[in-house]
C-alpha cells in the first residue's frame, strides 16, 4: 500500500504528491544540519540568531521521523573542527544543547524518544557535558525513536582511537591481528550498538561529508538540498525518503 502525502516542498509549481511506501521507511536517517549562518546573513541579522532557528528544526526533524517511523536520527550537531570557529559563536553553540534539552526534553520523553550522544565528552563545558547526561539517563529506558547528537565528533579522530585501541589490545596480547573484522570495527566504533545510516541528507547546497562518520556512511544514500537547514521541514524529509525509495541499493552487487 502506498501512504500519498502531499507536500508542495516550498515551489507553487510542484503540484505531484510525495509518495512514500511505508514498507521501506530508512531504519537510520543522518542529518548534517548545515546553513544556520547564511540563513542569518540573508537576513542580516547575527549567526547566532541563525542557530537558534537551526534548534527549532532539530525539533521539526525530530516529530517528522518519528512520525514516518524512522527508527534513528543522528543529527551532525557540532564537530571537531567547529572549535576553530569564533569564542562567541562556540560559547553560544555548546550552550545550545543546554537550551534544547531544557524546553524539549520533557516532550521527548513522552514521545518515547531515547536520547545518545557520540563524540569527546570530556572536551565539552560542564555544562553542556551535565545537559546530555542528565538527557541521556532520563530517556534511557524508553523504546521509541533513538535521536543520536554527534557533539564533538570527527570521523578521523573516530578511527584513530579506534585503531589504536585495537593496536593497544594486540600489544596486550588480548587481540590478534587475525581478529580484527569489519563487526569488530563497528563494535568499537562511538555509533556501536547503531545500524549504519541508510540515508544521509545534507542541507544547504554543499556536496561533502565534512569528517561526518565515514566508515559508517560507506553504503548510505547521500540526499543533498540546497535549503538552509532552519528552513528544513517535514516535507523536505518525506522528498529525502521519497528519493531515498526511488533508489535500487546494492552495496556493490547486482539485482
Amino acid at each position: 500500500m502506498i501512504k500519498r502525502v502531499q507536500s508542495w516542498l516550498n515551489r507553487e509549481d510542484r503540484q505531484t504528491p510525495v509518495e512514500i511506501s511505508p514498507d521501506n521507511i530508512p531504519r537510520h536517517v543522518a542529518i548534517i544540519m548545515d546553513g544556520n549562518g547564511r540563513w542569518a546573513k540573508r537576513r542580516g541579522l547575527p549567526r547566532i540568531v541563525g542557530h537558534q532557528n537551526g534548534m527549532k528544526a532539530v525539533k521539526r526533524a525530530t516529530i517528522a521521523a518519528d512520525e514516518l517511523g524512522i527508527q534513528y536520527l543522528t543529527m551532525y550537531a557540532f564537530s571537531t573542527e567547529n572549535w576553530k570557529r569564533p569564542k562567541e559563536e562556540v560559547d553560544f553553540l555548546m550552550r545550545l544543547p543546554e537550551e534544547f534539552l531544557a524546553l524539549e526534553l520533557d516532550d521527548l520523553i513522552a514521545k518515547n524518544v531515547q536520547v545518545k550522544m557520540m563524540g569527546d565528552a570530556d572536551a565539552l563545558p560542564s555544562f553542556t557535558r551535565r545537559a546530555m547526561e542528565e538527557a541521556v539517563a532520563r530517556t534511557e529506558n524508553n523504546t521509541g525513536l533513538i535521536l543520536n547528537f554527534a557533539l564533538n565528533y570527527g570521523a578521523r579522530k573516530e578511527l584513530e582511537d579506534c585503531m589504536r585501541a585495537m593496536g593497544e589490545d594486540i600489544q596486550a596480547g588480548l587481540l590478534s591481528p587475525e581478529q580484527i573484522t569489519a563487526d569488530l570495527i563497528d563494535s568499537r566504533l562511538l555509533s556501536g550498538g547503531l545500524p549504519d545510516p541508510d540515508l544521509l541528507i545534507r542541507t544547504s547546497g554543499e556536496m561533502r561529508l565534512s569528517n561526518f562518520m565515514l566508515w559508517q556512511l560507506a553504503y548510505s544514500e547521500l540526499w543533498f538540498t540546497d535549503v538552509l537547514w532552519p528552513e528544513f521541514n517535514k516535507e523536505h524529509l518525506l522528498e529525502a525518503v521519497a528519493e531515498y525509495q526511488r533508489r535500487s541499493r546494492r552495496y556493490g552487487g547486482l539485482k
